[in-house]
This record gives C-alpha cells, structure tokens and sequence, in this order.
C-alpha cells in the first residue's frame, strides 16, 4: 500500500517538474517484451522513463539501477526496490561475477528492461560508445523487442553533482524497433544501435 501510494505521489511530483512527455514515435506502447534502451545522463534518466511508460507497461518494465548509487541508503533501496521494482547491476565488474546476471535472470523470467548502453552517464550531447551488454542480451533472447529511446533536457533537471532537481519539460521519444542481423558483428551493432537513439533527438 505505501509503495502504491509513493508511485502515485513520484508520478505527480514528475509530471509537475518535467511533464514527462512521452513520444511514440516509432512503435506503439504495446505489452510485449522489449528493452528499452537510451541515453544516460542523469540519475534522473530511471525515474523518467518509468513515469513516460503507460500503467500498463510499468507493471511489467524493470529499469536498471547503479547498486552503488541506489543502495547508499535504506530509503533509495526500498524505492528502487519496492516501487520501481528496479535490478540492480554492478557498474565495475568484481571477480568472477557477470554484470548481466540480474538481467539475464529478469528477461528470463518474462520481464520488460531499462538499460543504459552507455554504463555510466556523460556529459556531452552526444551518448558515449555503448558496451556489449546490448549486443549480448540480443544475442541471447532474439525475440525481445529492442526499442531505441531519447531522453531530452533530463540533465538538467538534475545536474551531475546537484541534489535538487529543476522544474523544466522533458521528453522522451521513443523510436523503431531494431534487431540483431544474423552474423552482425558486435562493433557494428552497437554503432547502428547508438546511431537509432541519436537520431531520436530530431524528431
């Protein structure tokens, strides 16, 4: 009950400060299962794609959250976990451990996914180079719907470095489905999928 009611009252306090526009602009909300991935530039960047989701997509879409950032305290842990339902991935990789293990787990349970190619975010108009994580969970659940996202103007709702976010509107587009060709190579994938979220911007 006070996760339900602490997801209407984020929902709320979104729309208020960014409008949380959401752009379908190259495939309709559908419930299917999909990875949503886009650029990242604020830790901000979850909780807006959450709130530009329909009800009906949420209840089945987990976003990814940085462990270290999204467990430093009792109450970042308990609302990633409890109200964004949130997987938590390690952004160094540690020993033998495979970042993508809460992932692959998540997608194998029927789950919808937030990622961020990028792994951390920038600061620049531009993504940074994705790592291979897109490209290895394509190549491992071929029927997930890969469906490219912009995420526009979030940074400055909440500057790196800043704890007090900004009102000003914000949008999210989200464009084409892509797929992984039959002997696409990794390098070149992530390209065409960086290019698919960039392009995104012009819309």
């Amino acid at each position: 009950m006070l996760a339900k009611l602490m997801s209407l009252f984020l929902l709320g306090l979104i729309r208020v400060l960014t409008g949380a526009q959401a752009r379908w602009q190259g495939c309709p909300p559908k419930a299917e299962q999909r990875i949503y991935f886009a650029n990242h530039q604020s830790h901000a960047d979850l909780v807006l794609m959450w709130a530009a989701l329909p009800e009906e997509l949420r209840s089945i879409t987990r976003p990814i959250a940085a462990k270290d950032y999204w467990t430093k305290t009792p109450f970042k842990q308990w609302i990633t976990r409890a109200v964004f339902n949130a997987i938590y991935v390690d952004r160094v990789k540690t020993g033998e451990q495979d970042p993508l293990e809460p992932l692959i787990e998540a997608l194998g349970n029927g789950d919808s996914i937030i990622l961020f190619p990028e792994g951390t975010r920038g600061n620049h108009e531009e993504p940074q180079n994705f790592k291979s994580g897109l490209y290895n969970l394509a190549q491992k659940f071929p029927h997930v719907v890969l469906v490219p996202a912009w995420i526009n103007n979030v940074q400055r709702v909440m500057p790196k470095g800043e704890v007090v976010p900004v009102p000003i509107l914000c949008s999210v587009t989200f464009g084409a489905p892509i797929a992984l060709g039959p002997a696409e190579e990794r390098g070149d994938f992530l390209a065409r999928a960086r290019r698919a979220v960039m392009d995104l911007r012009e819309t």
